[in-house]
Protein backbone atom coordinates (compact mmCIF):
# COMPACT_ATOMS: atom_id res chain seq x y z
CA UNK A 1 0.00 0.00 0.00
CA UNK A 2 1.21 3.23 -0.89
CA UNK A 3 2.76 5.26 1.96
CA UNK A 4 0.11 8.04 3.20
CA UNK A 5 2.68 10.86 3.66
CA UNK A 6 3.64 10.31 -0.46
CA UNK A 7 0.15 11.65 -1.32
CA UNK A 8 0.24 15.24 -3.79
CA UNK A 9 -3.26 15.01 -5.28
CA UNK A 10 -4.43 18.77 -5.40
CA UNK A 11 -8.03 17.86 -4.21
CA UNK A 12 -9.96 18.49 -7.27
CA UNK A 13 -13.12 16.15 -8.32
CA UNK A 14 -12.26 13.34 -10.65
CA UNK A 15 -14.27 11.63 -13.05
CA UNK A 16 -12.91 8.42 -14.88
CA UNK A 17 -15.36 6.38 -17.59
CA UNK A 18 -14.11 2.86 -19.38
CA UNK A 19 -15.88 1.22 -22.17
CA UNK A 20 -17.01 -2.75 -21.57
CA UNK A 21 -16.19 -4.96 -24.35
CA UNK A 22 -17.26 -7.77 -26.67
CA UNK A 23 -15.14 -11.21 -27.20
CA UNK A 24 -14.77 -12.82 -30.35
CA UNK A 25 -12.18 -15.67 -29.34
CA UNK A 26 -9.29 -17.05 -27.42
CA UNK A 27 -11.08 -15.94 -24.13
CA UNK A 28 -10.24 -17.93 -20.92
CA UNK A 29 -6.73 -18.41 -22.24
CA UNK A 30 -6.07 -15.47 -20.87
CA UNK A 31 -6.64 -16.95 -17.38
CA UNK A 32 -2.35 -17.65 -15.95
CA UNK A 33 -0.89 -20.56 -16.72
CA UNK A 34 -3.26 -21.45 -19.21
CA UNK A 35 -1.99 -19.43 -22.26
CA UNK A 36 1.37 -21.02 -21.34
CA UNK A 37 0.31 -24.46 -22.65
CA UNK A 38 -0.79 -22.79 -25.89
CA UNK A 39 2.36 -21.30 -27.76
CA UNK A 40 1.11 -18.07 -29.81
CA UNK A 41 -2.59 -18.01 -27.65
CA UNK A 42 -4.02 -14.96 -28.50
CA UNK A 43 -7.61 -13.22 -27.64
CA UNK A 44 -9.80 -11.00 -29.55
CA UNK A 45 -11.98 -8.16 -28.59
CA UNK A 46 -13.47 -5.03 -29.06
CA UNK A 47 -14.31 -1.95 -26.52
CA UNK A 48 -18.11 -1.33 -26.73
CA UNK A 49 -19.95 1.83 -25.85
CA UNK A 50 -21.48 0.70 -22.79
CA UNK A 51 -19.53 2.69 -20.37
CA UNK A 52 -18.90 2.24 -16.47
CA UNK A 53 -17.99 5.08 -14.45
CA UNK A 54 -16.10 6.40 -11.42
CA UNK A 55 -16.69 10.04 -10.02
CA UNK A 56 -14.27 10.85 -6.55
CA UNK A 57 -15.67 14.28 -4.76
CA UNK A 58 -13.91 15.47 -1.85
CA UNK A 59 -15.95 15.96 1.11
CA UNK A 60 -14.86 18.27 4.18
CA UNK A 61 -13.33 16.09 7.06
CA UNK A 62 -12.09 12.49 7.40
CA UNK A 63 -15.68 11.13 6.48
CA UNK A 64 -15.70 8.62 3.67
CA UNK A 65 -18.65 7.26 1.51
CA UNK A 66 -18.67 4.93 -1.42
CA UNK A 67 -21.81 4.86 -2.98
CA UNK A 68 -23.15 2.20 -6.44
CA UNK A 69 -25.44 4.14 -7.87
CA UNK A 70 -26.89 1.37 -10.30
CA UNK A 71 -26.78 -1.68 -7.04
CA UNK A 72 -27.76 1.01 -4.98
CA UNK A 73 -25.26 0.51 -2.50
CA UNK A 74 -24.02 2.85 -0.01
CA UNK A 75 -22.18 3.48 3.06
CA UNK A 76 -20.28 5.20 4.70
CA UNK A 77 -17.06 5.65 7.30
CA UNK A 78 -15.46 8.03 9.53
CA UNK A 79 -12.30 7.38 7.83
CA UNK A 80 -9.46 5.21 6.57
CA UNK A 81 -8.58 3.60 9.78
CA UNK A 82 -12.76 2.46 10.21
CA UNK A 83 -12.83 1.31 6.38
CA UNK A 84 -9.36 -0.47 6.62
CA UNK A 85 -11.02 -2.70 9.92
CA UNK A 86 -14.03 -3.13 8.22
CA UNK A 87 -14.80 -7.00 8.12
CA UNK A 88 -17.30 -6.45 5.57
CA UNK A 89 -18.26 -4.25 2.78
CA UNK A 90 -20.80 -3.20 0.68
CA UNK A 91 -19.23 -1.39 -2.17
CA UNK A 92 -16.59 -3.85 -2.07
CA UNK A 93 -14.97 -3.18 -4.82
CA UNK A 94 -14.12 0.56 -4.06
CA UNK A 95 -13.48 -0.25 -0.42
CA UNK A 96 -10.42 -2.73 -1.67
CA UNK A 97 -9.13 0.08 -4.17
CA UNK A 98 -9.08 2.66 -1.43
CA UNK A 99 -7.55 0.62 1.07
CA UNK A 100 -4.63 0.27 -2.24
CA UNK A 101 -4.31 3.54 -2.45
CA UNK A 102 -5.28 5.53 0.63
CA UNK A 103 -6.13 8.75 0.07
CA UNK A 104 -6.27 11.29 2.68
CA UNK A 105 -9.03 13.42 3.79
CA UNK A 106 -13.00 13.01 3.33
CA UNK A 107 -14.18 12.12 0.08
CA UNK A 108 -17.78 10.47 -1.78
CA UNK A 109 -16.45 7.75 -4.64
CA UNK A 110 -19.56 7.19 -6.97
CA UNK A 111 -19.45 4.41 -9.41
CA UNK A 112 -22.09 3.30 -11.98
CA UNK A 113 -22.27 1.27 -14.80
CA UNK A 114 -24.67 1.07 -17.98
CA UNK A 115 -23.71 -3.02 -18.30
CA UNK A 116 -26.83 -5.60 -17.17
CA UNK A 117 -25.92 -7.36 -14.49
CA UNK A 118 -23.70 -10.75 -15.09
CA UNK A 119 -24.03 -9.62 -18.85
CA UNK A 120 -20.25 -11.30 -19.39
CA UNK A 121 -18.74 -8.11 -21.25
CA UNK A 122 -16.63 -7.10 -18.66
CA UNK A 123 -18.54 -5.00 -16.57
CA UNK A 124 -16.82 -5.67 -13.24
CA UNK A 125 -13.67 -5.01 -15.41
CA UNK A 126 -14.33 -1.76 -16.80
CA UNK A 127 -15.33 -0.72 -13.72
CA UNK A 128 -11.94 -1.95 -12.05
CA UNK A 129 -10.38 0.05 -14.43
CA UNK A 130 -12.06 3.71 -14.04
CA UNK A 131 -12.03 3.81 -10.74
CA UNK A 132 -8.02 2.84 -10.43
CA UNK A 133 -7.71 5.50 -12.96
CA UNK A 134 -9.68 7.60 -10.82
CA UNK A 135 -7.85 6.97 -7.48
CA UNK A 136 -4.58 6.94 -9.55
CA UNK A 137 -5.35 10.82 -10.49
CA UNK A 138 -6.67 12.04 -7.10
CA UNK A 139 -3.90 10.73 -4.74
CA UNK A 140 -1.50 11.83 -7.64
CA UNK A 141 0.36 9.17 -8.22
CA UNK A 142 1.37 8.57 -11.99
CA UNK A 143 0.65 5.25 -13.27
CA UNK A 144 1.66 3.65 -16.65
CA UNK A 145 -1.43 1.68 -18.30
CA UNK A 146 0.11 -1.44 -17.52
CA UNK A 147 0.59 -0.84 -14.40
CA UNK A 148 -3.41 0.30 -14.31
CA UNK A 149 -4.18 -3.40 -15.55
CA UNK A 150 -1.98 -4.85 -13.16
CA UNK A 151 -3.35 -3.04 -9.75
CA UNK A 152 -7.09 -3.77 -11.11
CA UNK A 153 -6.83 -7.17 -12.53
CA UNK A 154 -5.01 -8.37 -8.98
CA UNK A 155 -7.68 -6.38 -7.21
CA UNK A 156 -10.50 -7.96 -8.72
CA UNK A 157 -8.93 -11.36 -7.83
CA UNK A 158 -8.78 -10.58 -4.45
CA UNK A 159 -12.63 -9.90 -4.57
CA UNK A 160 -13.97 -12.65 -6.44
CA UNK A 161 -11.38 -14.84 -4.73
CA UNK A 162 -10.78 -17.06 -8.59
CA UNK A 163 -8.07 -16.32 -11.02
CA UNK A 164 -8.59 -13.23 -13.53
CA UNK A 165 -7.63 -13.44 -17.05
CA UNK A 166 -5.91 -10.22 -18.34
CA UNK A 167 -7.81 -9.82 -21.67
CA UNK A 168 -10.95 -7.97 -19.98
CA UNK A 169 -8.41 -4.65 -18.83
CA UNK A 170 -7.33 -3.79 -22.37
CA UNK A 171 -10.66 -2.78 -23.95
CA UNK A 172 -11.27 -0.44 -21.12
CA UNK A 173 -7.63 1.00 -21.00
CA UNK A 174 -7.33 1.30 -24.84
CA UNK A 175 -10.38 1.38 -26.79
CA UNK A 176 -11.02 -0.10 -30.42
CA UNK A 177 -10.35 -4.01 -31.40
CA UNK A 178 -7.52 -5.75 -29.73
CA UNK A 179 -5.34 -8.45 -30.18
CA UNK A 180 -3.94 -10.00 -26.55
CA UNK A 181 -1.11 -11.80 -27.43
CA UNK A 182 -0.01 -14.20 -24.22
CA UNK A 183 3.34 -14.88 -24.65
CA UNK A 184 6.01 -16.24 -22.02
CA UNK A 185 7.48 -13.05 -22.03
CA UNK A 186 4.83 -11.16 -21.07
CA UNK A 187 1.20 -10.01 -22.27
CA UNK A 188 0.98 -7.75 -25.49
CA UNK A 189 -1.67 -5.77 -26.88
CA UNK A 190 -2.11 -5.06 -30.09
CA UNK A 191 -4.54 -2.90 -31.84
CA UNK A 192 -6.20 -4.11 -34.79
CA UNK A 193 -6.37 -2.72 -38.29
CA UNK A 194 -10.27 -2.82 -38.74
CA UNK A 195 -12.71 0.05 -39.06
CA UNK A 196 -15.54 0.42 -36.55
CA UNK A 197 -17.69 0.49 -39.07
CA UNK A 198 -17.19 -2.79 -40.33
CA UNK A 199 -17.83 -4.45 -36.68
CA UNK A 200 -20.73 -2.10 -36.14
CA UNK A 201 -22.56 -3.37 -39.24
CA UNK A 202 -21.23 -7.24 -38.73
CA UNK A 203 -22.02 -7.72 -34.78
CA UNK A 204 -25.51 -7.84 -32.96
CA UNK A 205 -24.84 -7.72 -29.03
CA UNK A 206 -27.99 -9.20 -26.78
CA UNK A 207 -28.65 -9.61 -23.07
CA UNK A 208 -30.16 -13.12 -22.26
CA UNK A 209 -30.57 -12.50 -18.34
CA UNK A 210 -27.79 -12.88 -15.56
CA UNK A 211 -25.91 -16.38 -15.15
CA UNK A 212 -27.28 -18.16 -12.17
CA UNK A 213 -23.43 -18.32 -10.91
CA UNK A 214 -21.59 -16.04 -12.42
CA UNK A 215 -18.09 -16.38 -13.43
CA UNK A 216 -18.31 -19.82 -12.17
CA UNK A 217 -17.78 -21.45 -15.81
CA UNK A 218 -14.47 -20.10 -16.35
CA UNK A 219 -13.14 -21.25 -13.32
CA UNK A 220 -14.72 -25.18 -13.82
CA UNK A 221 -13.10 -24.96 -17.08
CA UNK A 222 -9.84 -23.54 -15.74
CA UNK A 223 -9.57 -26.53 -12.92
CA UNK A 224 -10.27 -28.99 -15.49
CA UNK A 225 -7.32 -28.07 -17.50
CA UNK A 226 -5.12 -27.94 -14.80
CA UNK A 227 -6.41 -31.24 -13.98
CA UNK A 228 -5.74 -32.41 -17.26
CA UNK A 229 -9.11 -33.53 -18.68
CA UNK A 230 -7.37 -34.62 -21.84
CA UNK A 231 -11.18 -33.82 -24.06
CA UNK A 232 -10.44 -29.82 -22.53
CA UNK A 233 -7.07 -29.56 -22.91
CA UNK A 234 -7.85 -30.54 -26.58
CA UNK A 235 -10.38 -28.31 -27.04
CA UNK A 236 -8.19 -25.44 -25.51
CA UNK A 237 -5.47 -26.00 -27.89
CA UNK A 238 -7.73 -26.15 -30.67
CA UNK A 239 -9.55 -22.98 -29.92
CA UNK A 240 -6.10 -20.99 -29.55
CA UNK A 241 -5.38 -21.78 -33.51
CA UNK A 242 -8.92 -20.84 -34.01
CA UNK A 243 -8.21 -17.36 -32.49
CA UNK A 244 -4.67 -17.29 -34.45
CA UNK A 245 -6.80 -17.99 -37.68
CA UNK A 246 -9.51 -15.38 -36.59
CA UNK A 247 -6.28 -12.76 -36.22
CA UNK A 248 -4.92 -13.23 -39.58
CA UNK A 249 -8.33 -12.79 -41.01
CA UNK A 250 -9.51 -9.99 -39.36
CA UNK A 251 -6.43 -8.26 -40.11
CA UNK A 252 -7.40 -9.03 -44.00
CA UNK A 253 -10.92 -7.97 -43.30
CA UNK A 254 -11.70 -11.70 -44.54
CA UNK A 255 -14.88 -11.27 -42.94
CA UNK A 256 -16.64 -15.14 -44.36
CA UNK A 257 -13.73 -16.58 -42.59
CA UNK A 258 -14.38 -14.43 -39.18
CA UNK A 259 -17.75 -15.88 -39.28
CA UNK A 260 -16.40 -19.64 -39.87
CA UNK A 261 -14.07 -19.63 -37.58
CA UNK A 262 -16.63 -17.53 -35.01
CA UNK A 263 -18.92 -20.50 -34.95
CA UNK A 264 -15.88 -23.12 -34.45
CA UNK A 265 -14.86 -21.24 -31.95
CA UNK A 266 -18.59 -21.26 -29.74
CA UNK A 267 -18.94 -25.17 -31.06
CA UNK A 268 -15.81 -25.85 -29.12
CA UNK A 269 -16.55 -23.79 -26.01
CA UNK A 270 -19.85 -25.41 -25.61
CA UNK A 271 -17.69 -28.54 -25.27
CA UNK A 272 -15.75 -27.45 -22.66
CA UNK A 273 -18.64 -27.27 -20.10
CA UNK A 274 -22.23 -27.99 -19.97
CA UNK A 275 -23.46 -24.93 -18.25
CA UNK A 276 -21.84 -22.30 -21.07
CA UNK A 277 -24.82 -22.62 -22.83
CA UNK A 278 -28.65 -22.02 -21.97
CA UNK A 279 -31.95 -23.45 -24.16
CA UNK A 280 -32.40 -19.67 -24.32
CA UNK A 281 -29.23 -18.74 -26.17
CA UNK A 282 -29.13 -22.37 -27.98
CA UNK A 283 -32.91 -21.01 -29.16
CA UNK A 284 -31.81 -17.14 -29.98
CA UNK A 285 -28.73 -18.83 -32.30
CA UNK A 286 -31.43 -21.37 -34.51
CA UNK A 287 -33.57 -17.68 -34.87
CA UNK A 288 -30.66 -15.60 -35.77
CA UNK A 289 -29.53 -18.49 -38.56
CA UNK A 290 -33.44 -18.03 -40.03
CA UNK A 291 -32.96 -14.78 -40.07
CA UNK A 292 -29.35 -13.74 -41.61
CA UNK A 293 -27.17 -14.31 -38.68
CA UNK A 294 -23.97 -16.15 -40.31
CA UNK A 295 -22.62 -16.92 -36.41
CA UNK A 296 -22.68 -16.68 -32.34
CA UNK A 297 -21.09 -16.84 -29.58
CA UNK A 298 -21.79 -16.04 -25.65
CA UNK A 299 -19.40 -12.95 -24.04
CA UNK A 300 -17.38 -13.83 -20.95
CA UNK A 301 -17.90 -17.43 -19.15
CA UNK A 302 -22.11 -17.88 -20.31
CA UNK A 303 -24.41 -19.64 -18.26
CA UNK A 304 -26.30 -16.59 -19.33
CA UNK A 305 -25.53 -12.98 -20.20
CA UNK A 306 -24.54 -11.55 -23.66
CA UNK A 307 -24.46 -12.92 -26.89
CA UNK A 308 -22.57 -11.26 -29.94
CA UNK A 309 -24.45 -12.40 -33.37
CA UNK A 310 -22.32 -11.57 -36.61
CA UNK A 311 -24.89 -11.17 -39.52
CA UNK A 312 -24.83 -10.63 -42.96
CA UNK A 313 -24.62 -6.56 -43.50
CA UNK A 314 -28.23 -6.75 -45.41
CA UNK A 315 -29.65 -8.72 -42.45
CA UNK A 316 -28.90 -6.77 -39.23
CA UNK A 317 -31.81 -5.31 -39.06
CA UNK A 318 -34.03 -8.44 -39.64
CA UNK A 319 -31.89 -10.60 -37.15
CA UNK A 320 -32.22 -8.16 -34.82
CA UNK A 321 -36.35 -7.78 -34.70
CA UNK A 322 -36.18 -11.69 -34.74
CA UNK A 323 -34.02 -11.89 -31.58
CA UNK A 324 -36.08 -9.08 -29.81
CA UNK A 325 -39.16 -11.06 -30.72
CA UNK A 326 -37.96 -14.63 -29.79
CA UNK A 327 -36.86 -12.69 -26.19
CA UNK A 328 -33.53 -11.13 -26.38
CA UNK A 329 -32.47 -7.84 -25.01
CA UNK A 330 -31.16 -5.84 -28.00
CA UNK A 331 -27.67 -3.43 -26.47
CA UNK A 332 -27.35 -1.20 -28.82
CA UNK A 333 -23.44 -0.54 -29.06
CA UNK A 334 -20.63 1.59 -31.01
CA UNK A 335 -17.50 0.37 -31.02
CA UNK A 336 -15.97 2.76 -27.84
CA UNK A 337 -12.54 4.34 -29.79
CA UNK A 338 -10.83 5.30 -26.89
CA UNK A 339 -10.22 3.68 -23.65
CA UNK A 340 -10.41 4.79 -20.12
CA UNK A 341 -10.84 8.91 -19.75
CA UNK A 342 -10.01 10.75 -16.86
CA UNK A 343 -11.38 14.29 -16.35
CA UNK A 344 -9.96 16.72 -13.15
CA UNK A 345 -13.19 19.13 -13.19
CA UNK A 346 -11.39 22.62 -11.71
CA UNK A 347 -10.34 23.07 -15.18
CA UNK A 348 -12.07 20.59 -17.34
CA UNK A 349 -8.93 19.08 -18.98
CA UNK A 350 -9.25 15.51 -19.69
CA UNK A 351 -6.59 13.34 -20.84
CA UNK A 352 -5.94 9.10 -20.94
CA UNK A 353 -4.82 7.67 -17.74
Amino acid sequence: MPSKDSYSGDRRSVVATAPCRADLAGSTLDLWPLYLFHPGAVTLNFAISILTTCRITPLPGKSIRLRSVDTNRDETYAGLDELCSAQRHQHTLGAQLVKYFAPKGGFLLETTSESPAGAGIAGSSALMIATTSALARYTGRKLEKESIRQIAQNVEAQIINVPTGCQDYYPALYGGASAVHLNVDGIHREALPVAAEDIEARFLLVYTGAPRQSGINNWEVFKAHIDGVKKVVRNFEQISQIAQCMHRAIGKADWNEVAELLQQEWKLRRANYTGISTPLIDKLTQVAQRNGGRAAKVCGAGGGGCVVFMVHEDAKERVAEALQKAGAHLLPFRVAQKGVVVTVTKNSRAAGA
